[in-house]
């Protein structure tokens, strides 16, 4: 008799989630984690403990900035990063311990030890071999890639999980990359001094977001003191004294620059991580580092399932976590489903950028011919009292059926307001549909319904 149902290697978002709904779905489940805490990267150096320092600093800007005009008046605030530091790990803490209560609640085993597979239906921890008679699950995450030419040391040369941990702020902040990483840490330092250059390869910044977004977003966040070197490739980054010089070349004319700086922070994106699994002895099947599943998340293998960032899609945590209720299910049974068209991703910056679904220009390659419902925040008297004017909603809709296709938002709390549209995507409405529905006033969802009327015959307050 095997010694569990199912066997799970990872106890991230993707992984915790599966162990959970396994339990719940009356499957005997084990949970294979190396880490002292469970939560995989982003409840121990990823959302969760950026999300803290995002919270922190914007506050700091807030009552640096903004008190004074509301009536309130104090001193001026001071950076304590150390102590800063310290309540993100609270944070991080709280959460990980909540894991940990709930894997006992459910009756899920934590196998502590990094996990290999065997063979089908079975995983090797610290030695010891356990056997899955009904699947083995990979759930394992995705770790910073970098460049060559770039010798991390969490100390100077960063990525995000150091730069979590400084303990001052740096005078000068190099981010190569201005994907959501880079502009989200950029951000925090931006906030608490530090003066932020982001190097990006491309002449845009957060690849595949709207261009519309993306141009908006650019210049809010330059506007803050950001700024940005575009079309250029990093080559290295080596010692200059106690600070470092980053060397690039720009893309536009093969010229050779550099730039000094305190810190430079690595944000040029993720990939699977599966060293030391075992999923080449046992033959299952990689494409570019990913693992190859069907659609049902099964592997070339039997009995091996795999999901979230070890597999191709978005390495996002709440794609992750849908996939595990849907591998849970699948194994046990039922149907599994994920619907990867109402999908929503957030960048946690100041103001917020959310979007899903379809963006015009991927609208414009397909051929579907659509209309554009567009409100500016500042015509919300919510965002405007809140000094949070920037940026709009835009909603794109069928042109013939007013089927909502796809929402994009740039402005105050834009990763809540994606939620409503979502929902309105997933049961197939309309633009309408959520055009009269009757939003609370004063409310920032109320800019989700003007765009949603001008769709139609037009907003009302633009």
């Amino acid at each position: 008799m095997a010694d569990y149902d199912v066997i799970i290697i990872g106890a991230g978002p993707g992984g915790y989630v599966c162990a959970i709904r396994c339990a719940q779905l009356g499957l005997k489940t084990a949970c294979v984690e190396g880490r002292e805490t469970l939560g995989g990267t982003c409840l121990n150096v990823g959302c969760i403990p950026s999300k803290a320092m995002l919270h922190a600093s914007e506050l700091f800007h807030q009552a640096g900035d903004e008190f004074e005009k509301m009536g309130i008046v104090g001193g001026k605030p001071k950076v304590d990063l150390p102590k800063m530091v310290a309540y993100k790990q609270s944070t991080v803490d709280s959460n990980t311990k909540g894991i940990e209560f709930l894997f006992k609640k459910n009756k899920v085993t934590w196998l502590k030890g990094w996990g290999k597979i065997e063979g089908p239906g079975k995983v090797s921890v610290n030695g010891e071999t356990h056997s899955a008679g009904k699947a083995v699950v990979i759930a394992t995450g995705s770790e910073a890639s970098s460049l060559p030419g770039l010798e991390i040391d969490e100390k100077t040369v960063v990525t995000s999980t150091g730069a979590l941990e400084l303990q001052s702020v740096p005078k000068r902040l190099v981010v190569i990359g201005a994907g959501v990483i880079g502009l989200e840490m950029g951000s925090v330092y931006n906030r608490l001094g530090s003066e932020v250059t982001v190097i990006e390869y491309l002449d845009h910044i957060t690849p595949g977001l709207d261009s519309e977004v993306q141009k908006t977003f650019q210049k809010i966040l330059q506007k803050q003191g950001i700024k940005f070197v575009m079309n250029s490739a990093v080559q290295s980054a080596t010692k200059k004294g106690k600070a470092l010089s980053v060397a690039y070349k720009s893309r536009k004319d093969d010229s050779d620059h550099t730039i000094d700086a305190d810190v430079v922070l690595v944000a040029t994106g993720r990939r699977p991580y599966t060293a030391g699994l075992g999923i080449e002895e046992v033959g299952v099947a990689t494409e570019r580092g990913m693992i190859v599943t069907d659609d049902q998340w099964r592997t070339n293998v039997e009995g091996i399932y795999a999901l979230g960032d070890t597999i191709k899609g978005p390495m996002l945590a709440h794609k992750a976590e849908d996939e595990g209720m849907a591998v849970a299910e699948t194994i046990a049974g039922q149907h599994g489903h994920v619907n990867y068209g109402t999908i929503p991703g957030v960048i946690y910056t100041a103001p917020e950028v959310s979007f899903v679904g379809e963006t015009e220009e991927s609208l414009k390659k397909s051929g579907r011919a659509y209309k554009v419902g567009k409100f500016p925040f500042m015509g919300n008297a919510r965002a405007k009292s809140h000094f949070m004017g920037d940026g709009f909603v835009k909603i794109l809709a069928d042109k013939d059926t007013d089927r909502i296709l796809g929402a994009h938002i740039i402005g105050p709390y834009a990763g809540d307001l994606i939620h409503e549209v979502c929902v309105a995507m997933e049961f197939g409405a309309a633009a309408e549909d959520l055009a009269r529905t009757c939003h609370a006033h004063p409310t920032f969802s109320e800019a989700v319904r003007e765009a949603a009327l001008a769709c139609g015959d037009g907003a009302i307050h633009a």
